[in-house]
């Protein structure tokens, strides 16, 4: 009850981002290869800018 106004901080924020690309990205595997190559790209930046924090 008392983390319920509790702000995200970037890196949670960064994370719940790449799981949700990484998500997309192994549902357009079986469909669309390229989609999911270009989701894992932008998954991998993210990555990238959470390491940096």
């Amino acid at each position: 009850m008392f983390g319920l106004f509790k702000k995200k901080s970037e890196k949670d924020k960064l994370y719940e981002k790449y799981t949700k690309l990484t998500e997309e990205a192994f549902k357009l595997s079986t469909s669309n290869r390229k989609l999911s190559d270009e989701k894992t790209a932008e998954a991998e930046e993210i990555m990238k800018q959470i390491e940096a924090l």
